[in-house]
């Protein structure tokens, strides 16, 4: 095959397969047509309205008569959205207003059904079994006025015999021209099966109703209490109004704080429970505070008449508390100093040393012998009398490893300290 065939062949299915689908969907360029069958078709005309779930979706097309004399109503349906109908599929013809016009109102079907059998002309059957075409109120209200009671006893009289041999037709026919009567019947059908459970819900409503009846005055005053309720409410339609449009955007506000309260109760859990194990010890506590309070209350109010005896002595004071703050600001280097100077003489041992030279001192002057103590006339002198920085031979002085410059510093510190003060002091 050339290249050409090839391409041709390939166009020529695609075109197939797209005159498929348009022709399986409905979805052509000209109306989808249904060929409904209705018993009666009475006063619909060509132009009349079809509608889907209340939306205008085609018009009556033409209107014709079957062999079986029944009504063919062709309907065309111009939007495709709504096609195409299945073998579920129902249509009734319902009057529009009081002047005898009529439309058409369809249901197109589940998807799961089959669709509808397609006609030799294009259309898609929907059969008779699948239609309704109620009787007017008028027409039955007619039926008592004296002309049409006697043409409708003729009628009778004159098919009696041959309807008493179809019984059965003329029941599907009643029941597709009011579909209410064969709803109806299901209806019926349904209570039939369920007549036990009917006969308890009426003993069980007596057993329900019996004390709502005792207490009738009660639920009057409810439904007068409701009244007054709904008057006010509606007095504030605007502001509950108002609140509900306020509602979302509270519920998001309020969302990070239910979280936090969310995770806070995860985390107290266990505290919760601990407590609720120690309640009886905490119970027990709150019993005995309760005399404690009482005896302590006397010395409360004691102590607080003695802070109010004592304000003016304490407000008289806040001169002197001034002059103290003042003191305690300007020594505040003098306390360094003398901080220094302290823990100098800590660290080289500086007042061991003068507690031994009193020691000393006092020993050198007074002595002590068999016959008792003794003022020695004049003082010891000798090598070891003499002031020194460093170890002398002979001697017992210990300067507990104190070297030169750490003595010239506690000097220097201590000088620091007598200037601050004379100066101060001038």
């Amino acid at each position: 095959m050339t290249p050409r065939t090839v391409l041709a062949a390939l166009l020529a299915t695609v075109v197939a397969l797209v005159v498929l689908i348009a022709d399986v969907s409905g979805g052509g360029r000209g109306p989808y047509e249904v060929r409904a069958i209705f018993d009666n078709a009475g006063f619909a005309v060509s132009g009349e309205d079809v509608r889907i779930a209340g939306a205008n979706v085609g018009s009556i097309q033409s209107l014709g008569v079957t062999q079986n004399h029944e009504a063919a109503v062709t309907l065309a349906i111009d939007r495709p959205g709504f096609t195409p109908f299945h073998a579920n599929a129902t249509c009734t013809i319902r009057p529009q207003s009081l002047i005898a016009e009529r439309y058409v109102d369809c249901l197109p079907g589940s998807a799961s059904a089959p669709a509808l059998q397609k006609l030799t002309s294009g259309a898609y059957l929907l059969p008779v079994t699948r239609t309704h075409s109620p009787i007017d109120t008028d027409v039955v209200q007619d039926i008592s006025q004296a002309p049409l009671r006697e043409r409708l006893s003729v009628i009778l009289d004159e098919l009696g015999t041959g309807l008493a041999a179809r019984g059965s037709d003329l029941n599907a026919v009643i029941h597709r021209a009011d579909p209410a009567l064969g709803y109806t019947d299901s209806v019926l059908k349904i209570l039939d099966r369920q007549d036990r459970v009917l006969a308890r819900l009426a003993t069980d409503s007596e057993a329900v109703l019996a004390p709502l009846a005792r207490a009738r005055g009660k639920l009057a005053d409810f439904v007068i209490q409701a009244n007054t309720t709904a008057v006010a409410s509606a007095a504030r339609a605007a502001a509950i109004s108002r609140t509900f449009q306020l509602l979302p955007g509270f519920l998001s506000q309020l969302r990070p704080l239910m979280t936090d309260l969310g995770a806070l109760a995860d985390q107290g859990t266990p505290l919760l429970g601990d407590l609720g194990q120690s309640a009886a010890a905490i119970d027990r506590q709150f019993k005995v505070l309760v005399p404690f309070a009482q005896r302590a209350r006397p010395a409360l109010i004691a102590l607080g008449n003695a802070a109010q005896r004592s304000e003016p002595d304490l407000l008289a004071s806040t001169p002197l508390a001034n002059r103290l703050v003042a003191l305690g600001t300007q020594a505040v280097p003098a306390a360094g100093y003398l901080d220094r100077l302290l823990g100098s003489l800590n660290t080289t041992g500086a007042i061991e040393q003068l507690m031994g030279v009193l020691f000393n001192g006092t020993s050198a002057a007074n002595g002590f012998d068999a016959d008792g103590h003794y003022v020695r006339i004049e003082g010891l002198v000798g090598d070891c009398t003499a002031y020194a920085l460093s170890p002398v031979g002979g001697c017992s002085a210990k300067f507990g490893g104190a070297t030169a410059v750490q003595s010239d510093r506690a000097a220097q510190t201590f000088k620091g300290l007598l200037g601050y003060l004379v100066g101060h002091h001038r």
